[in-house]
């Protein structure tokens, strides 16, 4: 015991470092849900804008749904985050 520590004791920390760790990679992990955002803020319209629509659109989840905007959202809709496809 050169340097204060037994050989038993730094099997007993080894071996609890490794129960933590078992430990910790079987728990599940939380999802962050990301929230859309309301029409309002992305200045959404029914209607198609200088040729872009929501059908066109990166974001839009046919048949009526986006990945960012909350609401039913038509396919001629366009909104000012519009990314094309």
């Amino acid at each position: 015991m050169t340097n204060g520590y037994s050989r038993r004791d730094v099997l007993r920390r080894v071996t609890a470092g490794l129960a933590l760790t078992a430990v910790a990679v079987t728990l599940p992990r939380e999802a962050h849900a990301q929230s859309k955002v309301a029409k309002a803020m992305v200045q959404y319209q029914d209607a198609p804008n200088k040729g872009h629509q929501c059908s066109g659109c990166s974001n839009f989840v046919a048949p009526g749904s986006c990945k960012v905007v909350s609401g039913t959202i038509s396919p001629h809709g366009w909104c000012s985050i519009w990314t094309p496809k």
